[in-house]
């Protein structure tokens, strides 16, 4: 920690610090201990724990590590008995095909699997293929009637194979009424792509990859969607093919398709849009290994007093990529920041209720699997919650802390959606920081970790940290910083921690500022409320 980081914490120490009355009535402080952070995320993140992927040895050291902490704590188990929650699910590793032959009656052509395309399926069967599948291209693959959108419409899709693009017709569109202009939707996300096409009854879908409004680069693409994929057990449709081409291999595509207008994206960005054939069809072979499991959901329960049946769950995910393909001699995936640090986190925040002794509501620690694979472990809790989710009063979440330092911002990850925007409000400026909505919007945050599937289920939800200004550094450095991360170490071997270089005071900070969150939640006996404009108002307003 370098001695602008010590003087600043001495310095604000009191005014963000929770406290607890000690025996001669004066007041102590209790803090979020940074070398519990430290500690935990050096475990957590080493070899020793092979990537932590469900499934695997990594899982089993993981769940067990994560019990004997909160068990080491004092904590109650969060599951009646057990610190673990069950969660099954279905492993299904995948190999394609080394070729994805395109046909048409004027060219034909290869694309080479990892390199122009990733395939897989959701479908439990040894074999599943596209025979010589219609290529259409979907645009963007949405069906939005509030939005008078239907990128499926007029088309049998059986048989076909959905070309669509990533995100969703605000993205840089310069209107703001577009969707939400440049804000992603849950109808710009990879998920929700296949799973439409598959209400549609396409028999594969192609998601056309590019880097800035999927937010990843394609060597993102290549470490997430190949080997072992895990699903929850479900009776939903899916395509029989789920896929993402290179935005190269589009190009090829559209080159060699019967459509004249060869700016693919132009077409897609009208309500009028209508699917086109591309006169084209695509033939790909997967032969799947099939494996039916149980993964673990660890949660941990510190009863409260007064109003011991009302809950304040603080979640993040304790899974990562496992053991994957070289990338420069190392095949872990470690997980350092991803996410070893907000692991890391609940354990130190649960270490800190527990110094404080007593909070009036109860508080419920749950590090969830699968999150990696599509958010499974918080989805199954939310289909199969432990704690009532009338009775529970917020969710706050930690996922990917990493900063050089104390931020100046708190960046709220939907903002706007509830009043927990006014809890970290005022937990902020106890820190002398300002408060922004994501700067991001377009990447769709939102949707892509834990706190959704809380907010799906109408629990409000703060999904929060420092990401654009730090206090010593400035916006440029964190800037630099940030994109070097999401370039070179977001889902890579090269995710790893040094507690040499690896700056803990940030992630303290953020960690402190979550802590008195929580604790404010849990000594009142308000209920924070979505804000009309929000979705989730509703699904809330119904169960309560």
């Amino acid at each position: 920690m370098n001695n602008y980081s010590i003087y600043f914490k001495i310095a604000l120490l009191i005014l963000f610090i929770g406290c607890k009355p000690n025996t001669s009535g004066s007041i102590e402080p209790v803090e979020v201990d940074i070398s519990t952070i430290g500690k935990h995320i050096e475990q957590l993140a080493s070899d020793d724990f092979m990537g932590r992927m469900p499934f695997t040895e990594g899982e089993v050291k993981t769940v067990n590590y994560l019990k004997n902490q909160f068990s080491e704590l004092g904590l109650l188990p969060g599951n009646g008995t057990s610190y673990f929650q069950e969660v099954p699910l279905v492993e299904i590793t995948g190999v394609p095909s080394e070729i994805m032959k395109i046909s048409g009656d004027e060219k034909s052509f290869d694309l080479n699997y990892f390199e122009d395309f990733v395939a897989l399926s959701s479908k439990t069967d040894s074999e599943v293929s596209l025979e010589n599948s219609e290529l259409v291209y979907a645009g963007y693959g949405i069906v939005a009637p509030e939005y008078g959108w239907n990128d499926y419409e007029g088309i049998d899709w059986k048989g076909k194979t959905a070309v669509v693009l990533v995100n969703d017709p605000g993205f840089q569109s310069g209107d703001s009424t577009l969707f939400k202009g440049n804000e992603m939707t849950y109808y710009g996300r990879w998920t929700y792509k296949y799973e439409e096409a598959a209400r549609q009854g396409a028999a594969g879908v192609l998601i056309i990859h590019e880097t800035e409004p999927a937010s990843y680069g394609w060597n993102v693409v290549q470490s997430s969607w190949s080997g072992a994929q895990l699903s929850l057990e479900s009776s939903k449709p899916v395509a029989d093919v789920q896929g993402w081409i290179s935005n190269e291999s589009a190009k090829k595509l559209f080159q060699a398709s019967s459509v004249k207008n060869k700016n693919f994206k132009e077409l897609a960005k009208t309500k009028d849009f209508r699917p086109i054939s591309l006169g084209l069809t695509a033939s790909v072979k997967i032969t799947n290994t099939i494996k039916r499991d149980i993964s673990k959901n660890v949660v941990a329960l510190l009863p409260g007093t007064e109003r011991k049946d009302e809950y304040i769950i603080y979640s993040a995910h304790w899974d990562h990529l496992g053991i994957g393909r070289p990338v420069d001699n190392d095949s872990i995936y470690n997980g350092a920041v991803d996410n070893a640090s907000g692991t890391a986190c609940l354990l130190a925040i649960a270490e800190a209720f527990k110094k404080l002794g007593e909070t009036k509501r109860s508080i419920v620690f749950l590090a969830v699997t699968a999150e990696e694979q599509g958010l499974l472990g918080s989805a199954y809790y939310a289909e199969h919650p432990i704690y009532d989710p009338q009775k529970t009063v917020a969710d706050i979440n930690m996922d990917a802390l990493s900063s050089p330092g104390p931020m100046k911002d708190l960046t709220i990850t939907g903002y706007g959606q509830s009043e927990m925007d006014e809890y970290a409000k005022d937990a902020a400026e106890k820190q002398s920081r300002y408060v922004i909505p994501d700067p991001e919007a377009e990447k769709g945050y939102f949707f892509r970790s834990d706190h959704f599937n809380f907010a799906k289920i109408g629990i409000p939800a703060l999904y929060a940290s420092g990401t654009f200004e730090d206090f010593e550094h400035g916006k440029a450095f964190v800037k630099k910083m940030n994109d070097d991360y999401h370039s070179n170490k977001y889902h890579q071997p090269s995710d790893e921690y040094d507690p040499l270089t690896t700056e803990l005071s940030g992630i303290q900070f953020d960690a402190q500022l979550l802590f008195q969150v929580g604790l404010k939640l849990a000594n009142e006996d308000y209920f924070p409320k979505w804000y009309d404009r929000s979705e989730f108002k509703a699904v809330r307003n119904e169960k309560l």
